[in-house]
């Protein structure tokens, strides 16, 4: 693990500074630049803050997206519907392959927008863009690949299949922390299979929204695909409710909190409509006796500090063997010390900051939770640059000794809090890690072959997600994402994740002279 000093000061830029670094990647990737918009709020919500965590200033104040535009772009999205689906999908797949190569050449104007909005270390950023151009090459192989099947029929002279067909337009509800991948997931997806996109990202993010709707805008001109493929509502709650409760929306892929979830869900499912969750997760790694420390600690590290704490795989509990305890938690203590803390920006840093002094509060009730349950905080949980940025919230990541699985382990904080719990058997952890409600990502460390499939097996892991050897975060675009139990069921990405933006027909061809009917039935 490579690590640098840590510094004494943030020594950000001013707001003029960051203002302007990101006037210049909007404008690098179609997009106007803040100097566009008005330097105050009018005060009637009919504006979005762009705000960084960086320093907590607020950069500028978009326009929000008022309802009869969010009408209009739903009635648009529909009718580009109806003729998006007759065109071939590897026309379709064009458009996606485009968007990829205007993603390639501005990763680096987008990395600067999400380092800016969602505080991310500019190896992350760089990162999640890579998703992006990964999940669009996914996508392009995709168009030619969206197969049916020919099914073995009981009736002669009838041919029985299965096909596949555009579903209708997708809602897709995005989070801060991965602003522009899982928007990327989601739509690269939905336009191979014929469906246009509604996009309401968090209020927290809109620059990159922005900026990934010009490309995107780019990417249609170019290839000549529609206007209406795509629609980006910038706003509130309202817009989410717009799209959960519309019958023109027929999927509905949501990401966030569980708590959001529960709002969503039952909306769509009152009018029949197709919801796609990916929620909160409470991840664990498994350390077996057998387990190869440096590579534990390596592993355990970045999931439970990348990108602050902030992913929804991020890892949260560490459920360590007792005989290897004291040794693992140490040497994890000794890491977590080192971890350089500051300006994203700076080469070197490793932690960002959390995306509010909100976040930060959250984080400290739970620490105080965990000590009222019997915890000891090892180290980490404070707060670091305060008098430099008080608007913003620069958090060292907590480490914490649990004595059992309490009410404040059970539930996902969205901050750096990693718990520490031991077992005795691999029955015993295996009861641990499934004992929460959440079921995303999970992992096992261990050199022993049966241990590992244990992991795997039915009566194992009931996460979506679960490793060996490897961390609970960082999921490749190939694999289906998403997880059980709260986390919702919703799988995006790649697999066979495709189906869920489509509709399946299963065809009977009679090619024979006769009409026999099915099981046999004599009638007429």
């Amino acid at each position: 693990m490579t690590v640098s000093a840590q510094p004494a000061t943030l020594g950000l830029p001013g707001t003029d500074t960051l203002r302007d670094r990101a006037t210049t990647a909007l404008r690098r990737c179609g997009a106007a630049g803040l100097d566009a918009y008005p330097d105050a709020a009018p005060g009637d919500g009919a504006t979005v803050a762009a705000r960084t965590p960086l320093t907590g200033a607020v950069l500028a104040h978009l326009p929000a997206t008022t309802p009869d535009q969010a009408e209009a772009a739903l009635a648009d999205a529909h009718r580009t519907f109806l003729t998006w689906r007759t065109v071939p999908a590897p026309v379709r797949g064009a458009l996606v392959k485009r968007l990829g190569a205007l993603l390639t050449a501005h990763q680096e104007d987008l990395a600067d927008l999400v380092t800016l909005e969602a505080g991310k270390i500019r190896s992350e950023a760089l990162g999640e863009v890579r998703e992006m151009i990964d999940i669009c090459d996914f996508a392009v192989g995709l168009s030619r690949q969206l197969y049916g099947r020919t099914i073995a029929g009981e009736r002669p002279g009838h041919r029985l299949s299965e096909s596949w067909h555009p579903l209708g337009v997708a809602g897709v509800i995005s989070a801060f922390n991965f602003p522009v991948a899982v928007w990327s997931w989601n739509t690269a997806l939905a336009l191979v299979c014929g469906d246009p996109v509604v996009w309401k990202p968090s209020e927290l993010t809109p620059l990159t929204a922005l900026a990934c709707a010009a490309l995107l805008a780019r990417a249609a001109a170019d290839t000549g695909a529609p206007p209406g493929v795509h629609h980006l509502l910038l706003g509130g709650p309202r817009h989410g409710e717009l799209l959960a409760d519309d019958p023109r929306v027929a999927l509905l892929s949501a990401t966030g909190s569980v708590r959001m979830g529960r709002q969503v869900a039952p909306r769509v499912a009152a009018r029949f409509g197709r919801c796609l969750l990916e929620l909160g997760g409470n991840n664990a790694a498994v350390i077996a006796p057998s387990a190869d420390l440096d590579l534990t600690v390596r592993g355990v590290v970045f999931a439970a500090a990348g990108t602050a704490g902030q992913r929804c795989t991020t890892l949260r509990r560490l459920i360590v063997h007792e005989d290897l305890a004291d040794r693992l938690v140490e040497r994890v203590a000794h890491a977590y010390e080192r971890l350089p803390l500051g300006d994203p920006y700076r080469p070197g840093t490793l932690v960002g900051p959390l995306i509010s002094t909100a976040a930060h509060t959250a984080m400290a009730e739970a620490l105080a939770a965990a000590r009222r349950d019997g915890g000891t905080v090892l180290t980490g949980g404070d707060r670091r640059f305060a008098d430099e940025a008080p608007d913003a919230a620069y958090v060292r990541p907590a480490l914490v000794r649990m004595p059992g699985q309490t009410g404040i382990v059970r539930t996902e904080t969205f901050a750096p809090i990693l718990y520490v719990l031991t077992y005795r058997t691999l029955e015993e952890a295996i009861a641990l890690q499934n004992g929460v409600p959440q079921g995303l990502s999970s992992s096992i460390f261990t050199r022993d072959q049966r241990e590992a499939e244990a992991f795997l097996a039915a009566d194992g892991s009931d996460c979506g997600i679960a490793n060996v050897n490897i961390g609970t975060s960082g999921a490749e675009i190939g694999g289906a994402f998403g997880g059980e139990k709260e986390t919702g069921g919703g799988r995006e990405s790649g697999s066979d994740a495709w189906r869920s933006y489509m509709r399946r027909a299963t065809n009977t061809v009679n090619y024979s002279a006769d009409l026999p009917l099915a099981q046999g039935v004599d009638f007429l």
